[in-house]
């Protein structure tokens, strides 16, 4: 009789084997680790840009917007909602929207068409706006308020209205383009790593009267912002820059660069740093004041339209 040979593994072959397996296992282990942290990387990375990306496309589109004159919205009709002229002088307007159009003193209108058109400034008070008319105008007349504010984006100083700088972007008109004139005014307070900096956007009407209220945590846009690095001179670089051309006695922005620097809400998983991005925009046009800018200098003065009153008190 032959002995059977028996089945299975030397201890040896079990040690040997379960040290491969090991061994493969550490490897798999290792790599879906790294792979979870490329992929925190990149969530992370990937929430940063479309923050960023978010804010300056929103600084693209209300620069691009500045300066946009509204009586009402943009298929709105307005008119004379009583006739006007030498002996009745009050203006008072009617619109087939919604909005009830609302003017202001030193606004230039330019009333009904044909041979009775004529342009003029609005005088009295808010409450009770006039005109000085040479024609008589009938009731239903249309009413137009040509051009653009050539102030839309606030110049900085040097000549008054003045007020928007290297941390604060100021501007105003029909910005979303719903025949609500708005002023908006971005404060930019750069920060470091440790203690990054917020940018807040700040909306209110543009014929706000009560006093202008503080920023606070409903306005924040970005609270990672950092301070931008120097440009190759080593200049410090801000968060707007502007580009002004004289108009009139004033000046006019035609051109807005804007910078921004922000890190990741979270450290990299890999460095366990914060990472940083730089994103610049270095020519925002805003586009309805560059075109009162060349009408105004080049064929009628009257097509850019003066600050209102209630905008220059909130300017400070």
């Amino acid at each position: 009789m032959t002995r059977r040979q028996e089945a299975g593994f030397s201890l040896l072959e079990t040690l040997v084997s379960l040290a491969v397996l090991l061994s493969v296992a550490s490897i798999v282990m290792s790599g879906m680790t790294q792979l979870l942290k490329t992929q925190g990387t990149i969530a992370n990375r990937t929430a940063m840009h479309t923050s960023v990306r978010s804010v300056t496309e929103l600084l693209q589109q209300e620069i691009g917007q500045a300066g946009k004159v509204s009586l009402g919205a943009p298929t709105d009709s307005i008119s004379l909602a009583a006739a006007v002229g030498l002996s009745s002088p009050g203006i008072s307007l009617a619109s087939t929207g919604s909005l009830v159009p609302t003017l202001y003193v030193g606004e230039v209108l330019t009333i009904d068409v044909g041979s009775l058109q004529e342009t003029i400034t609005v005088g009295g008070n808010s409450s009770l706006p006039s005109g000085t008319f040479k024609k008589t105008h009938a009731i239903g007349a249309p009413v137009f308020a040509l051009g653009a504010f050539g102030t839309g984006v606030v110049p900085p100083c040097g000549t008054a209205p003045c007020g928007s700088d290297a941390t604060h972007l100021k501007l105003y008109g029909d910005i979303n383009g719903d025949g609500n004139m708005v002023y908006v005014e971005y404060t930019c307070s750069q920060g470091t790593t440790s203690a990054p900096g917020i940018l807040y956007r700040h909306q209110m009407p543009y014929d706000q009267t009560t006093t202008k209220t503080a920023n606070d945590n409903t306005m924040i846009l970005l609270d990672n912002v950092l301070a931008n690095p120097n440009d190759p001179n080593g200049n410090a670089v801000p968060c707007f820059a502007y580009q002004t051309e004289p108009l009139g006695a004033g000046t006019c922005v035609t051109n807005v660069a804007v910078t921004l620097t922000v890190q990741t809400q979270n450290k990299d998983l890999q460095t366990g740093q914060f990472q940083p991005e730089t994103k610049a925009l270095l020519n925002v046009a805003p586009r309805n004041v560059v075109e009162v800018y060349a009408t105004a200098s080049l064929v009628d003065p009257t097509r850019a339209q003066p600050t209102p009153p209630t905008v220059i008190a909130l300017i400070p």
